[in-house]
Order: C-alpha cells, then structure tokens, then sequence
C-alpha cells in the first residue's frame, strides 16, 4: 500500500470528525431553544482526539495499517429538566441537519447517525435516547423492547446498561450550560491535527 493512500484515509477520516463536530454545533443550537434542555455536550469519539488503529477496510486490516480512528456517529448528552417535548426534540435536531446541509454547510450527517444519550440534571442519570423515528410508538422491532415509548420518544435498548465512561469527557465537551448559555464550539474540542 502506498503511503499517499494511508495519509488520503487518514484525512477522510479528520474530515469526518469534523464533520460530526459541525453537526454537534448545528444540533445543539437547534436544541437549546427548548427550555427544558439544560446542558448539551458531546461524548464518545467525537469528543476526544483521534488515535491509530486497525480500521475495518480490508485492504488496511490485511496489512496491519494503522490509520485514524473513524467515527461512525455522533453522541450527544442531553440533560433535560422534562421529557414532555421528547418528540419535538428529535423534530428540531432533524430539521437543523436537513437545513445545514441545503445551505451547504459541510455536513451531510443524518439524523440515525445521531445519538441523543437523555441525562437527568440533578443526578446525571441516564434515562434512555432519544428516539430517531418520527412517531412514537412507530410499530419497529426496536418498539417492541420492554418500556420503550412509555415516555414518548424515549428510546430503550434491551441490554444497554451505561457505565461510568459514558459522562467521562463532558467536562471538557461541554457545549452548553442552561444557566451559563454556550460554552463552547465543538470545533475547539482537540483534535489528533493538535498533536501533528
């Protein structure tokens, strides 16, 4: 494999970073309009520098060639005083990519590639995601998990149990503070172009 090759994977996969964090920016934007929406920050991958590993593509896995981590979707915590307008929040979040993406943008990122973790705001509990589906109950598979949609749009996952990594980077991602407004753009968060 030519080197010309690792280094275009390993700029795909910087520019999908960012790509996510742009779209961290547009959503969280969308979503503090909503008084209930207390805190936002991003979590998981998109929150924290790349590293190298041995991605999935065949011709790279062969090899042993270790290129950027490459992020798949966005996570989002969400730390909501009501779940009353759960619905409303999925519709905002949506509305924001679609219209980002007609207006160019850079970001072409889907709402089933957003994952909205619903956090509790006095005990940073996790109460489950919000739903990706424009109705609730929308009569999917993923509907039929015991207590799914008990709250409209609050998604559950069968075997899902979070552990103590998953709030681990909020303090350094957080993007918005109800009673601080926001904090930060999710472009400022590190990156593995830092180290470079």
């Amino acid at each position: 494999m030519q080197h010309s090759e690792i280094e275009d994977q390993n700029r795909r996969m910087l520019a999908r970073q960012r790509e996510f964090r742009l779209a961290a920016d547009v959503v969280t934007d969308a979503l503090v309009e909503f008084a209930e929406v207390q805190a936002v920050a991003v979590i998981g991958s998109v929150a924290k520098p790349l590293w190298k590993e041995v991605p999935r593509f065949r011709e790279f896995r062969a090899e042993r060639i270790k290129i950027w981590h490459e992020c798949s979707d966005l996570d989002l915590a969400l730390w909501v005083g009501s779940q009353e307008r759960l619905g409303q929040l999925r519709r905002a979040a949506v509305i924001a990519l679609r219209k980002a993406f007609e207006f160019g943008a850079e970001i072409s990122v889907v709402s089933h590639q957003l994952d909205i973790f619903l956090i509790e705001p006095a005990s940073d509990r996790y109460l489950g995601r919000l739903c990706s589906f424009s109705e609730c109950p929308k009569g999917k598979l993923p509907c039929l998990v015991p207590g799914c949609g008990t709250i409209p749009f609050n998604r559950r996952f069968p075997e899902f149990v979070p552990d103590e990594t998953l709030l681990a980077p909020v303090g350094d991602a957080m993007l918005y503070r109800g009673n601080e407004g926001r904090l930060r753009s999710a472009l400022d968060l590190p990156s593995a172009d830092d180290a470079s």
